[in-house]
């Protein structure tokens, strides 16, 4: 029979789990098949997918890049496995951008952040209870370690000024905007775009409240300067920055970037 074990098209006469386990790996306490866990007693069948795992087993980087080719396709990951992308500011946006770059695989993030975490940031972003007081920088490179323990992390706890940018990110393919002040959004671009006019900014604008997920959009503003969100609503008193919009802005930011990686454009139709 021919099956997928871990990824990985092999030929087995094994008939049951049990066996299949015992033989390649005996210690696993956990075994999948077709997405569900199963019993030893379970009969394998031809194109079965099986997934053995032993708790608490920490994958190897070679493993972790196996599998993630083989969910990616492997000239998609090699693409994204040699990137790298940077991200201004760690908070609501930055905090959930870093994850879901770090979860598909990019090679490098290089994040740059002054603050810490606040009790009051826990609404939205990435950290957890006993982070609060950390530096943002540090708790997050820190959750993305446990995500991704070979995503190459670069963290900068300093704050961005027209000065500094472009020597932070001296090394990004991507950059992508992720503060909450508008002052701060326009310093960015404008600083980019004049200094760095080559390489792709993905920014953001309008995300605050609780309004429509179908207002926010990914669009081109300029020449390689990608703008994600509903380009109106802001922070205010009956209208915060909530958990779910600002995640929907932030992995619209995401996916932008993984699609400029990928050489398409982030605002054209499938």
């Amino acid at each position: 029979m021919q099956i997928l074990y871990n990824e990985k098209s092999i030929t087995t006469n094994f008939r049951t789990l049990a066996e299949f386990r015992d033989y390649h790996k005996p210690d696993a306490d956990v075994m999948i098949v077709n997405g569900h866990p199963a019993t030893a007693a379970y009969q394998i069948s031809d194109n079965d997918q099986i997934t053995l795992i032993q708790r608490g087993e920490q994958p190897t980087c070679e493993e972790l890049e196996f599998l993630m080719a083989a969910r990616h396709t492997p000239g998609v990951h090699q693409k994204i496995r040699q990137a790298c992308v940077g991200i201004a500011g760690a908070g609501g946006l930055g905090s959930q951008i870093a994850i879901a770059l770090a979860r598909v695989g990019v090679g490098k993030l290089i994040l740059a952040d002054f603050d810490i975490v606040e009790p009051s940031n826990l609404n939205r972003q990435q950290y957890f209870i006993d982070q609060i007081g950390l530096a943002k920088v540090d708790a997050l490179s820190a959750n993305l370690k446990r995500i991704n323990p070979w995503t190459g992390i670069e963290y900068h706890q300093t704050r961005i000024t027209s000065e500094n940018l472009t020597d932070i990110f001296s090394t990004t393919d991507i950059l992508i905007e992720a503060f909450d002040r508008a002052d701060q959004k326009a310093m960015l671009a404008e600083t980019w775009l004049l200094k760095r006019p080559a390489t792709p900014l993905v920014a953001a604008s309008g995300m605050a409240g609780h309004g429509s997920s179908n207002a926010i959009t990914t669009r081109r503003v300029a020449p390689n300067f990608y703008l994600c969100g509903d380009g109106t609503s802001a922070a205010q008193p009956d209208s915060g920055l909530m958990a779910p919009r600002v995640g929907i802005v932030a992995h619209h930011q995401a996916n932008a970037a993984l699609r400029l990686l990928l050489g398409e454009d982030p605002t054209a139709p499938e």
